[in-house]
This record gives structure tokens, C-alpha cells and sequence, in this order.
């Protein structure tokens, strides 16, 4: 590692991390560009000590000059950064649906913070844009970022996030199909989707916009829509930026705010990536676009701020619950519980076994199904039942392979599956497969999910 003058010149180099298991086999591959290990805690670092720099070298801000911005929390802390090691006032507006840490952080940097209301328009004279437009004309020497309209906003990322994601990308040895990334400013997709799409043909920039925000309907229609209040924190606008492009852009997807947060948590709990809500956002949507487009292909996604701006938010249970996100039934534990971290026997039949063999099986072990697996892989399910009626019909052999009796498989889980899912898959089948990693760890029936649900109460 090298030594750094200044916490400054740690900014940028994160990786690009596969995920595993939010992402299923036959998926196409996601990878992660972990922006929320910036010094600051998110991909805003570059932004901010770009225009900063370049606002200082020529002469535009002065030493003893005051920032003023208007943010939602993570530009300001790459400028609180910045501007605590340069020596620096700023004074920062933000909305009031702003999380507690966010304004906390900022504060324990030195800054002072103006809290705005969420609900207005962006031209009312108490909005956050507004209200930093005065504070910046009645501060004098004061240097305003304008990180939504500044062009050097989509420039910081053309210059650095891009490349960065194309050399990693190479040096791995991958093409990029897909970039996925959240609309807030625009500058990220704006700046690094476009350097990614002169420099690898094919390309496709999928961008993501908060249900509630006027991106994805302007994109359609060209028409902007009445935009209304979410919960997700930044990404998505109620109004166009100058710093977003549109023609970088080959599609737009939609999430609301529970598929943001579930789907944050689940990168935590799951792939040990502590995103925020907006990394949960864009990874919603590559999760859905790799299901789509199958295996073969590869997506980058950016998750652009950390999890700990939201431990009193979305990353609480109490706070899902009281906002209408969390099911209470999911807070009866995963498979795993459900199994008691007990390794249980599962014993599977091959396609080319007998029916014979399968019976033999099922009745030494006092098993009314059995997974037909190639390999160590799951391919279909034999039920006792299927393969008696079959029997019974002269329709099977006890000397016949059981392929031409076994059925898809309906219902395979994780062993960090909810046990509420497990209500939905056995209305399909009798059992579901427990998979941990690529292998089958055992069988859950109903009358596991009985036992487990009595011994709670």
C-alpha cells in the first residue's frame, strides 16, 4: 500500500466485487463498484475534490472563502473532508428526510448544517437548492459547487470513475456489458457512462430512478411529472439537472422504496457489501436485468454510499416495521434457524437410477421424496406420490430409470431464505430444497415448518 500525504489521495481505487448469492447461477455476473470505501463514504469524494481542486487552482476560491452547498448528505462530507484538510468553512443545506448521521457527520467535520423542509418545490425560497443560493449570495468570498448543474460534475467522473471501472474490468480479464447506476446529480452516469461507452462497444447505460422522481417519465416522454416524496436518500430528483445527460442513456428502470431497502439489507446480510439505500436501489435493478439477460453477460453496478449513514433507518427492523417495508413474518428467522445449524443427511437418486433403487431408498430412510440431482446439482424433484401413481397406472417399471417420473423443481431456498417464503413455496410443492452454495443441505417439509413455528410459541 502506499504512503499518502493527505487522506485526499485515498480517494478512488475501490474495487469491483462479484456478487454471489443475491445473483443466481444462471444469471448473468454483477459486479460491484464499492464506492461506499471512499474516505467520505461514497462515490461524491471524487466529485467534490474535483471541482474543489480545480475551483482553488484557478483562483475561484480563496484561502479563508467560505463552501456553500446544497446536499443530501454524502457531497457534503467529501467536501467537509476536503475542506477540513485544506482549512476551509462550509456551511451545507439539506433536506429535513435527511437520516440523523448524515447531518451528525457532517457537523463532526466542523460544518455547520441548515435543515430544509423535504416537501417543496425546488424553486420555493425554503428549498434546499434556495435556501444555499442565499446563504452563497449573503456570504462573501463564499465558492458554490453547484453540483447539480456544474458540468465538472459529469467531468470528475469522465476523468476518473470511468477509467477506473474500464482498467479494472480489463485487468480482470472482462467485457462490460451493462453499467447500472443510480440518477441523482446525473454526474456519475453522465461522466463515466459515457467515457464507457466510447471506449467499449456495445455497451448499454441502464439508469435507476426512484419511484417519486421525474427521471424515468422524462426519459419516455420527454415531459416532466409532479414529482412526490420518497424515502430513498440520494438518488432520483424533482427537477433536471444540467449535470444529467440523457443521451448517455439506453434505458431507465424504476424501484420504489422497498425494493431499495430489502434489497440494501440484503447485500449486507448476504454478499457483506454495507451499502445505503441508493446501493440498494441500483442493485435492485441489476439483480432483475442479470435474471433477464441470462447467463454470458456482465454487469457493473455502482453502489455509491455507505450503510452507516442509515443505522437508525432503514438498517433498524423497528423503523421497516412503523414505515410499512419489513413483513413481520420475515422476523421469524431464516432456514437456517429453522434448521438449528444441524447438518442434515439428504439422500438424492440420479436421472438414470431405477425406480427400484428409489423406492429402496425411500423406505429405508422413511423419506417421501428425493432430489434427483447430476452431480452435486438439483435437477428435479421424485415425489413417492408421482411415482406410485405411475406405477399403479403401468405407466413406470420398477426397472425403469426414474426420469421419465421425476418433476421440476419447485421450490429451492437458501439457508438465509426468510421462513415466511417458505409459506408461498410449499403452496407449490411438498418440500422445498435447501441449497448452500451449489449443493443440497437438506429438505424442509411442512411438518418441519409446523415443528419450528410450535416450539416458538
Amino acid at each position: 500500500m502506499p504512503v499518502f500525504q493527505n487522506i485526499l489521495q485515498a480517494v478512488g481505487n475501490t474495487p469491483l466485487v462479484r456478487l454471489n448469492k443475491v445473483v443466481g447461477p444462471e444469471d448473468a455476473v454483477v459486479f460491484a463498484k464499492c464506492e461506499f470505501m471512499n474516505p467520505g463514504g461514497s462515490i461524491k469524494d471524487r466529485m467534490a475534490i474535483y471541482i474543489l481542486d480545480k475551483a482553488e487552482h484557478e483562483g475561484r476560491l480563496r484561502p479563508g472563502g467560505t463552501i456553500v452547498e446544497n446536499t443530501s448528505g454524502n457531497t457534503g462530507m467529501g467536501v467537509a473532508l476536503w475542506a477540513a484538510v485544506k482549512g476551509y468553512r462550509c456551511i451545507f443545506t439539506m433536506p429535513d428526510k435527511m437520516s440523523a448521521e448524515k447531518v451528525n457527520a457532517l457537523k463532526a467535520f466542523g460544518a455547520e448544517v441548515v435543515v430544509t423542509p423535504t416537501n417543496v418545490p425546488a424553486e420555493d425560497p425554503r428549498s434546499y437548492y434556495e435556501t444555499a443560493k442565499r446563504i452563497h449570495r449573503e456570504t462573501p468570498g463564499s465558492f458554490m459547487l453547484n453540483q447539480y448543474h456544474n458540468p465538472d460534475n459529469i467531468e470528475a467522473h469522465y476523468q476518473l470513475t470511468g477509467p477506473e471501472i474500464e482498467q479494472d474490468a480489463r485487468a480482470a480479464g472482462f467485457n462490460i456489458d451493462f453499467l447500472v447506476a443510480g440518477l441523482g446529480t446525473g454526474g456519475t452516469m453522465s461522466g463515466a457512462g459515457k467515457y464507457l461507452k466510447k471506449k467499449i462497444r456495445g455497451l448499454r447505460n441502464i439508469g435507476v430512478d426512484p419511484e417519486g422522481s421525474v427521471y424515468l417519465d422524462y426519459f419516455k416522454t420527454g415531459k416532466l411529472i409532479q414529482p412526490h416524496v420518497y424515502k430513498v436518500e440520494g438518488i432520483g430528483e424533482d427537477m433536471l439537472c444540467k449535470a444529467m445527460d440523457f443521451s448517455v442513456l439506453d434505458d431507465v428502470r424504476r424501484v420504489d422504496d422497498k425494493q431499495s431497502f430489502v434489497m440494501a439489507r440484503r447485500l449486507a446480510r448476504e454478499e457483506g457489501l454495507f451499502g445505503g439505500g441508493s446501493s440498494g436501489s441500483a442493485a435492485h435493478v441489476a439483480v432483475d436485468l442479470a435474471k433477464e439477460i441470462g447467463a454470458g453477460k456482465n454487469i457493473v453496478v455502482v453502489l455509491p454510499d455507505s450503510g452507516s449513514r442509515y443505522i437508525t433507518k432503514f438498517y433498524s427492523d423497528e423503523w421497516m416495521k412503523d414505515n410499512g417495508f419489513l413483513d413481520p413474518t420475515d422476523r421469524m428467522g431464516t432456514v437456517s434457524d429453522l434448521l438449528g445449524g444441524k447438518k442434515r443427511t439428504v439422500y438424492t437418486v440420479k436421472p438414470s437410477d431405477t425406480a427400484k433403487v428409489a423406492v429402496e431408498l425411500m423406505k429405508r430412510h422413511g423419506v417421501s421424496q428425493l432430489p434427483v440431482v447430476d452431480g452435486d446439482k438439483p435437477v428435479a424433484m421424485l415425489h413417492e406420490v408421482d411415482l406410485l401413481q405411475a406405477l399403479l397406472e403401468g405407466r413406470h417399471e420398477l426397472d425403469e430409470p426414474v426420469s421419465a417420473v421425476m418433476k421440476p423443481i419447485d421450490g429451492v431456498v437458501t439457508l438465509r431464505t426468510p421462513v415466511s417464503r417458505l409459506r408461498e413455496l410449499f403452496a407449490k410443492d411438498q418440500v422445498a430444497i435447501v441449497k448452500d452454495g451449489d449443493q443440497v443441505a437438506a429438505i424442509v417439509t411442512k411438518i418441519d415448518l409446523i415443528e419450528f413455528l410450535a416450539a416458538r410459541r
